[in-house]
């Protein structure tokens, strides 16, 4: 693989000088802002913390591919994000779901079946395609939701919020190209922004479903 291979995937970019994307790669801030707001919330939950740093490794990931715009800075970009959803999948596993350790490690390690065949499912449809893997997640937060509904409503109702926060984000995410004609700045930034809310919101929801009894480890 080619590390310094360069990427053109955004709107907002028209050369390969490193501010080619101011607005995408500023807005990045908004991952660090709900990290260090977060942070203190989370004292006490190991898993909150964690969490946390990997929102704040996110932010730093995503500056870094919106400004060197190369195939190293998109692995910058992506392994945050994929680290995060395999910890929050273990923390709901384990702490929601009340699974033992081990099964839920091993229920979040079918995470990757299940994103891929999605993905699969939904690369050559219109629209969905642009994104295909992001869909894997608010489709499985509301299967998550619907399951656990009844055990803990609360929580549940912490996931659906995130899940069409998160849809938002990605409808705007996939139509960045598309509308590139008519605005030039692009949608990316949005989706930069609504997933540094979404995201500080699920440490949130984890939070208080912690507090208010969870499983008791944090």
């Amino acid at each position: 693989m080619d590390w310094l291979a360069r990427i053109d995937a955004y709107c907002e970019r028209t050369d390969f000088s490193y501010w080619s994307e101011p607005v995408n790669a500023v807005t990045n801030a908004a991952f660090l802002v709900a990290a260090l707001v977060m942070w203190p919330r989370v004292r006490g939950l190991t898993g909150g913390r964690v969490l946390a740093a990997i929102l704040f490794a996110i932010g730093i990931g995503s500056y870094l591919f919106h400004t060197h715009a190369t195939a190293w800075a998109a692995t910058a970009d992506v392994l945050p994000i994929l680290a995060f959803i395999l910890v929050y999948l273990f923390l709901v596993n384990r702490d929601v779901a009340g699974w033992p350790p081990v099964v839920a490690a091993i229920g979040t390690a079918g995470f990757v079946p299940y994103a891929a065949g999605l993905t699969l499912l939904l690369r050559d449809l219109p629209f969905f395609g642009v994104s295909s893997f992001y869909w894997s997640v608010p489709v499985l937060l509301v299967l998550y939701g619907f399951w656990l509904r009844r055990r803990v409503p609360a929580t549940v109702r912490g996931f659906v919020i995130g899940a069409a926060i998160l849809a938002l984000s990605i409808s705007l995410r996939s139509v960045d190209e598309a509308w590139c004609e008519n605005l030039p700045l692009g949608t990316h930034f949005l989706w930069h922004v609504l997933n540094a809310v979404m995201l500080g919101w699920m440490i949130e929801v984890y939070r208080r479903h912690m507090l208010e009894g969870g499983a008791g480890r944090g």
